[in-house]
């Protein structure tokens, strides 16, 4: 199932940054940052009421001036309309209503999607009310005072963008078959890897665009089974600004990736791998898709017989996070090793949605701990009791012991290791929750 998107869009300095790092702050633990996914986070996982979302910052704006201004909120509205499923304009209650706020109400209010009027820094209600009134002349409905940077007004607020999630995205889809997210930087040829297996297979189901974004869901089947493949590839907007092209191709990234069971990151063989690369490989990871990595363009590599090893080495370094991912060197342009894309999709989603007996995995268990003692800290040893696998997609364990202080990640990840040399779990990450239980 996943998570519907709401992006929040709006002049520089009405509060955008401080309304998303209140909803991140308070709202969800932050786990560590994965190497490799910016500091400068742009998208947040956020739960209110039971309902789980991805919130989407589009971005800080700094004009130079007031028509570059309206034409980056116009670019910026666009990604909104184009990724989210809910959007927050925000506006300013300090700075009264703009030409821009108008400029922008109007574009929102064409695209058919459901927007919340939110008027920000209305730090005292009795004080600023009729002026919050002003706002409704943009006539995109009820304006919704807050104070982004003192909490009030948030949950009225929330309350009103979770009444506009797609249905779909609330309750459990029926469609079991299974999704593949094709990713990757701008003219990597994702969209070529697509066309080349439509072509091979012969089977030209009809595009069907997604209703939310415009990355396009093409089903495909091949030897008998159905797939759908979820293409990223309209990733390039004519924009002057670098940042703001990235940014977009995150945010679409992060929605692709939501639906998806697998990713297939595509890099290319001439560049190598980039920091970008490694910023879409950290949201796959982030949120326990099956990985794979296909090396693009290899057709047009120069190579010996140490190539491919020195390749993958490099990659594997800057996407260390990773070391369970599967990697294929392909070529959309001639086809070659293309039809071994499924072979390692099959393998994939197969490992992804693996469940383990408890009996064989403790036997495995124990056995890592008689090979090596686990650590103590002050004269107290750390003992663990018992493993369960509790989930899967990713497949998720629950490891017991005395003293959850005691276990150390290095630890956590011996027995990761020794899980993957007995039940292999390629291409899918797994997840670890250490609890505590007395000794009884």
């Amino acid at each position: 199932m996943s998570r519907p998107i709401v992006a929040i869009v709006g002049r520089p300095n009405v509060g955008k940054s401080t309304l998303f790092n209140a909803l991140a702050g308070e709202m969800i633990s932050i786990v560590k940052d994965t190497p490799g996914v910016t500091r400068d986070r742009i998208y947040v996982d956020v739960n209110w009421l039971n309902y789980n979302f991805t919130m989407v910052d589009t971005g800080g704006i700094e004009p130079e001036s007031k028509d570059i201004i309206l034409s980056q909120m116009r670019e910026q509205a666009q990604i909104a309309i184009d990724t989210a499923d809910v959007i927050i304009f925000m506006t300013d209650v300090k700075q009264g209503l703009q030409d821009a706020d108008s400029k922008v109400a109007d574009m929102l209010r064409r695209s058919q999607k459901p927007v919340i009027l939110v008027v920000n820094k209305v730090d005292n209600f009795d004080k600023y009310m009729a002026d919050v009134y002003e706002f409704y002349n943009l006539g995109i409905g009820e304006p919704y005072p807050i104070s982004a940077a003192s909490r009030l007004g948030l949950g009225d607020m929330l309350d009103e963008v979770v009444k506009h999630f797609p249905e779909d995205k609330i309750t459990d889809d029926e469609d079991d078959r299974p999704r593949i997210a094709i990713v990757g930087k701008p003219n990597v040829g994702k969209s070529s890897i697509i066309n080349k297996l439509l072509g091979e297979n012969r089977v030209i189901v009809s595009n069907i665009a997604g209703t939310t974004r415009d990355a396009v869901d093409t089903p495909l089947v091949k030897n008998g089974k159905e797939y759908v493949f979820i293409d990223t590839a309209g990733l390039r907007r004519k924009s002057k600004i670098k940042e703001e092209l990235e940014r977009y191709s995150i945010i679409r990234t992060v929605s692709a990736v939501e639906r998806a069971d697998v990713v297939v990151l595509v890099i290319d063989a001439e560049e190598g791998v980039t920091e970008q690369d490694a910023k879409i490989a950290g949201i796959a990871h982030e949120r326990g898709k099956g990985m794979i990595v296909a090396v693009n363009k290899w057709d047009a590599v120069e190579k010996d017989d140490k190539t491919i090893y020195e390749f993958t080495n490099k990659i594997k370094e800057t996407l260390a996070f990773m070391p369970y991912a599967e990697y294929l060197f392909i070529s959309a342009k001639t086809g070659q090793r293309l039809n071994k894309l499924f072979e390692v999709i099959d393998m994939v989603i197969e490992n992804h949605a693996l469940r383990v007996a408890t009996g064989v995995l403790n036997e495995i268990f124990m056995e890592a701990i008689a090979m090596q003692q686990p650590p103590s800290d002050k004269g107290k040893r750390l003992k663990l009791f018992y493993i369960t696998q509790v989930s899967v997609k990713p497949p998720t364990f629950v490891i017991f012991v005395n003293d959850k202080e005691l276990m150390h990640f290095s630890y956590t990840r011996y027995i990761e290791n020794k899980v993957r040399e007995a039940f292999g779990f390629k291409g899918t990450p797994l997840r670890f929750i250490i609890r505590e239980r007395s000794e009884k």
